[in-house]
């Protein structure tokens, strides 16, 4: 049986900007089943019902990723590295960009960690002259913990782990790409950095905000006997 790939995709609204415009238009060319979630009370209840609507095969793919990227590779490439990428069973969340080692603070992106070697994968963003330009991580490489601007997995894979907001996460949409590749990682499938070309339009500014500290100490506390989380 062919795979179909699907895109679960939060937004505020129907008037869609011109970013996401051009995203929806890059992923239908690629043949993809578009699912936007329009104005959601929570990214995991949305990605839940998204997951649950279109009801996918085992062997098809699934996306979840921001409204505000843009893909930059070719579209037979971009399709191509999904279907190579994850061919192996074993493969749980692909994605741009993450971190071999997760340490107590659960920031993936941690400087010292960073200049110490442990991250991965590359995310592209804006110069001011409106060209991207990458801000490289590290290798390619499996890894802990992936960032969710990007995230790819077998419906099969995704099955094996709950899309429902844990009860210790106060906030409705933050910390979720860390709570599920870390899940992924824990019952023994590999998440993997793959090199997919993404221009990200936001530069992480909704890190500052309470929900997002509330909910990175929510999850240190609750994993502090597994920490540090590594490949």
């Amino acid at each position: 049986m062919l795979k179909k790939v699907y895109a679960l995709i939060c937004t505020r609204n129907n008037d869609l900007g011109g970013v996401t415009k051009k995203l929806v238009s890059y992923l239908s060319r690629c043949s993809i089943d578009i699912k936007l979630l329009v104005d959601q009370k929570s990214i995991f209840s949305a990605y839940k019902k998204g997951f649950d609507h279109i009801n996918p095969n085992d062997e098809d793919i699934i996306i979840m990723c921001h409204d505000d990227i843009e893909i930059l590779n070719s579209e037979k490439e971009f399709i191509s590295l999904l279907l190579k990428e994850l061919k192996d069973e074993n493969t749980g969340f692909i994605g741009p960009a993450g971190t071999k080692y997760l340490g107590k603070d659960s920031i993936w992106w941690d400087h010292e960690r960073w200049k110490a070697g442990y991250h991965s994968g590359a995310v592209f963003h804006t110069k001011e002259d409106g060209k991207p330009y990458p801000t490289e991580y590290g290798p390619l490489s499996k890894v802990t913990a992936l960032d969710g601007l990007f995230l790819a997995v077998t419906a099969k894979n995704l099955r094996k782990i709950t899309l429902d907001k844990p009860n210790y996460f106060s906030g409705a949409w933050d910390f979720y790409d860390i709570y599920y590749t870390t899940t992924m990682h824990k019952i023994g499938l590999n998440n993997r950095t793959f090199p997919v070309k993404i221009q990200h339009q936001s530069n992480g500014d909704l890190v500052g905000r309470d929900s997002w500290h509330s909910n990175r100490v929510a999850f240190s506390l609750e994993n502090d006997k597994d920490f540090p989380i590594y490949v």
